[in-house]
Parts: structure tokens; C-alpha cells; sequence
């Protein structure tokens, strides 16, 4: 228990509070914000360096005859631009642009129609070309068409032929007695097996 007497009870209680955040972050350098002033530089009190006045009265010199030779150029520079612009639009340097733009209008015309010739050849050598090839494959399908046609019309004679030859064995009102006949004296016997080979292994015995 700390007991009460004048202000060395204040300093306890200091001592035993918590400590406050900090509120102020430290700036860079060796000493915080709260650090008091250096003991070799308490009372001292900055002062400019001294000016030489005959120095100063030299550089104001010099420095107004700076500006007034910038300001001449800067005006030398501003009236000869403004005088080529006049002497482009209104002098003999606008006729002679004039005829410049002319000239080279001409040529680039020029070009332009020769351009366009050469495309426009170029073009119809393609379209030639295309033509030529679209009636090439419309002859060589011309020419497939009538060999397909006629190779048709082949296999429909050779169809007919057959069927002209088997109509000799057809049987009809006027030889069916004679057929039948053939068919009691020539018997066949369908009854039997074959092998893998086709050949008959097994047959059986007409009666």
C-alpha cells in the first residue's frame, strides 16, 4: 500500500498505471517526437546565409538580359513561322504547292489506271481459265454420262441375249408332251449332301 503524501503520490500512481497506447508513430531518424532538443542546440536560432549584395546586383543583371534575349528569339522564331504560313497561302510558295499537288495527282492517276489495267488483265486471264476448266469437266462429264449410258445399254443386250437363249428350254404348249417325256426317261435325284468343297459325299438310291 503506497501512502498519500503530496505529489510523491502522484508519481506512484504514474508508475503503477498501464501504460497508453502509443497515439503518434515516430518519424525516421534516431530520436522520436517526444524527445527534447539536443543539449548543444537548445537557444540556437537559424540564420540565412549572408548574401553578397554586389553579387546579387551581378545576377539580377544577368538574369534580366536572359530574359529579354529569350523573348527576342521567342519573337524572332514566332515571325518567321507566321511569315512562311502568309507566303505558303497567299505567295508564289501556294502556286508552286499548287502545281506540286497537280503533278503528283496526275501521277497517282496514272498508276491508278495502270493498276486497274493489270488487275483487269489479270482478272480476265482467270475468268478464261475458269471457263475453259468448267468446260473441260463439263466434256469429260459429258463423255463419262454416254459411256455409262452405253455401257447400259451393253448389259441390257447381253441380258436380252440371255434370255433369248434361255427361252430355248422354256417349256410351252408345244413341247410340254415332249418335256414330259424327257423328264420320265432322264429321272434326277436331288437328294444328297455335299462338302465344304462343294462335292457330293452322300446320295441315296432312287427307287
Amino acid at each position: 500500500m503506497f501512502q498519500v503524501i503530496g505529489g510523491r503520490s502522484v508519481q506512484a500512481a504514474r508508475l503503477l498505471s498501464p501504460r497508453s497506447a502509443v497515439l503518434l508513430e515516430a518519424v525516421r531518424g534516431r530520436k522520436s517526437r517526444g524527445d527534447p532538443v539536443a543539449k548543444s542546440k537548445e537557444g540556437r536560432i537559424k540564420e540565412p546565409p549572408p548574401v553578397d549584395p554586389v553579387e546579387m546586383v551581378v545576377l539580377r543583371e544577368r538574369f534580366s538580359e536572359y530574359q529579354l534575349i529569350m523573348r527576342a528569339l521567342r519573337l524572332e522564331f514566332k515571325e518567321e513561322v507566321l511569315r512562311k504560313k502568309y507566303q505558303e497561302e497567299t505567295g508564289s510558295m501556294a502556286e508552286e504547292r499548287a502545281k506540286q499537288e497537280a503533278e503528283e495527282h496526275r501521277a497517282l492517276m496514272a498508276w491508278n489506271d495502270q493498276e486497274n489495267q493489270r488487275l483487269l488483265k489479270l482478272r480476265m486471264l482467270r475468268l478464261q481459265k475458269e471457263k475453259e476448266e468448267a468446260e473441260r469437266k463439263w466434256v469429260e462429264a459429258d463423255i463419262q454420262r454416254e459411256q455409262e449410258q452405253q455401257e447400259l445399254i451393253t448389259q441390257r443386250e447381253r441380258e436380252i441375249l440371255q434370255l433369248q437363249e434361255d427361252a430355248k428350254n422354256f417349256i410351252t404348249l408345244e413341247n410340254l408332251d415332249q418335256r414330259i417325256e424327257e423328264a420320265l426317261d432322264n429321272p434326277k435325284n436331288y437328294n444328297f449332301a455335299i462338302n465344304k468343297q462343294g462335292r457330293v459325299v452322300k446320295q441315296t438310291v432312287q427307287q
